[in-house]
């Protein structure tokens, strides 16, 4: 399908100057019957991907730390708007490696006086915040039996801090999936929950 042709795509077309190359390996969410797959996917007029690129360096992507600060001088095109004809609010979905599937509900408007749709600063703050959500309720629950635990969230894992938010994806109607790639290398998160693990040495 068309949208998951846009979705893989991504990750050979995005330029990359900061952070790794490395992106969290989501599935893509649909739905579960094959009749709602027919209406929310086939059916539906699902819209492009939403790209996040920043200058300075120039490259595709935000840090989520930045997006959630508002410290958005280097990203392009922050004040256009965007899910213009969608709706109230749409869906953000994960589908996180290892995780059960995880969904919350954004606003499409920015209710600041005039009214009107929210821009792409604020829809890359309204992603990380839904992350950073993710990340806190996740660390209390345990991974699935057969799962990665690279891709293990949490304080001593992977941090919202660590992550990069590529693009966003309509993957259904009204659900919309973001591209993540890691800001910090594997092997440096690894050695960070290494040494959370480590006992205390005792002084002499």
């Amino acid at each position: 399908m068309e949208h998951v042709v846009k979705w893989k795509a991504i990750r050979d077309q995005a330029i990359i100057a900061t952070g790794t190359a490395v992106y969290i390996p989501q599935s893509i969410y649909q739905p579960y019957t094959e009749a709602d797959r027919v209406r929310y996917i086939e059916k539906a007029d699902l819209k492009e991907p939403i790209i996040f690129k920043s200058a300075h360096p120039y490259q595709w992507g935000v840090a989520l730390e930045d997006a959630i600060r508002a410290n958005m001088k280097d990203l392009l095109d922050k004040y256009d708007n965007m899910l213009e004809n969608c709706g109230p609010s749409v869906s953000i979905r994960l589908q996180w490696p290892g995780y059960r599937a995880w969904t919350r509900q954004i606003p499409t408007m920015d209710f600041k006086s005039p009214k009107g749709p929210i821009t792409r600063a604020k829809l890359a703050k309204n992603i990380a915040n839904c992350v950073k959500r993710f990340i806190e309720e996740k660390e209390k629950e345990r991974m699935e039996m057969e799962a990665d635990r690279r891709w293990r969230v949490g304080t001593r894992h992977i941090r919202m801090e660590d992550l990069i938010l590529v693009s966003l994806h309509n993957i259904s109607k009204g659900s919309w999936q973001p591209q993540l790639r890691l800001r910090t290398p594997l092997s440096e998160i690894q050695l960070r929950r290494l040494q959370a693990q480590a006992p205390l040495s005792i002084a002499c």
